[in-house]
């Protein structure tokens, strides 16, 4: 895809491979348009953004991705704003040490690397062009996760496990919401994919507390950089050889096969079902049907 004059939506652009992404699309010639929850940061990246492309009018939308009130308020203002989306990258992302519930009583990872995604994909949805690319950034974590529909707070996990258990269960969520999203989508030209970046040394769980922290700090040495990390999502978005591409899991630019579980169709239907739950409670809920999982 030439994204001259294109706009590209994303969120998480602040840092990490999602900045360094939102400045290769710059370059390459689109007007970005992202979410920042950091009023410095997101002036700084907006600065960035301006030296890598000045004759665009990128703007930022400031957001805090945790209640889904900001997560609809940041999608109808990205959507207002871009009249027309090319690209949408859904990038923003946390690991947490302990477990909380965010003002709606959600399990906060989940809550952030995951409806953060659904919410703001179906706000932009009517704003999506003809040949429109949805790219989201999951990870190879989603081998570790489970997803069990009777505790979808966390409760019965414990301490100890709790940081990565919800990590890979937001992870194995975005592959799941990808294929069923990309599906939906089957016959009207858009596409959805989504990427295991690697690992990327950046500020991702500097957080974190005792055994993680310390973990995460011996391996970073190893990591690779935010640019390279941020490869395969700006790949996604330009290259012609995934053109009518959709419901794939890349990594190093290859369509990779996810674990089982991010393939069973039975899940992709009840997480699509649970997450419009919880934006459209009165919505009467509709019939479940089973489907044969894709390879």
């Amino acid at each position: 895809m030439d994204l001259r004059g294109k706009t590209v939506v994303m969120t998480g652009a602040t840092s990490g491979i999602g900045a360094s992404a939102a400045q290769s699309l710059a370059r390459a010639g689109a007007r970005i348009l992202f979410t920042a929850r950091n009023k410095r940061k997101g002036e700084e990246t907006l600065a960035l953004l301006l030296r890598a492309n000045p004759d665009a009018a990128h703007d930022m939308v400031l957001a805090d991705l945790t209640t889904l009130a900001e997560m609809t308020r940041a999608g109808e203002t990205l959507a207002a704003k871009a009249r027309e989306v090319h690209v949408l990258v859904n990038n923003a992302g946390a690991i947490f040490p302990t477990r909380e519930l965010t003002a709606d009583g959600l399990e906060i990872t989940f809550a952030v690397n995951h409806m953060a995604y659904f919410v703001v994909t179906e706000c932009l949805r009517p704003a999506l062009a003809e040949g429109a690319r949805i790219i989201s950034t999951a990870s190879m974590a989603h081998r570790s996760g489970r997803l069990d529909f009777s505790d979808m707070g966390l409760e019965r996990v414990g301490p100890a496990s709790y940081s990565m258990a919800a990590y890979g269960r937001s992870k194995l969520c975005n592959i799941l919401w990808t294929r069923e999203l990309a599906r939906r989508l089957e016959g009207t030209g858009i596409t959805a994919n989504c990427l295991h970046p690697g690992g990327v040394n950046t500020g991702f769980g500097d957080n974190l507390e005792g055994p993680g922290k310390a973990a995460f700090g011996l391996i970073k040495r190893f990591m690779l950089s935010p640019a390279q990390g941020a490869d395969t999502l700006v790949w996604l978005a330009q290259s012609d050889s995934v053109e009518g591409q959709s419901g794939g899991y890349y990594a190093k630019r290859r369509l990779v096969t996810p674990s089982a579980r991010a393939r069973d169709p039975e899940a992709q239907g009840r997480l699509w079902a649970f997450s419009e739950s919880l934006i459209r409670p009165n919505d009467p809920a509709p019939p479940t049907r089973k489907r044969r999982a894709k390879a």
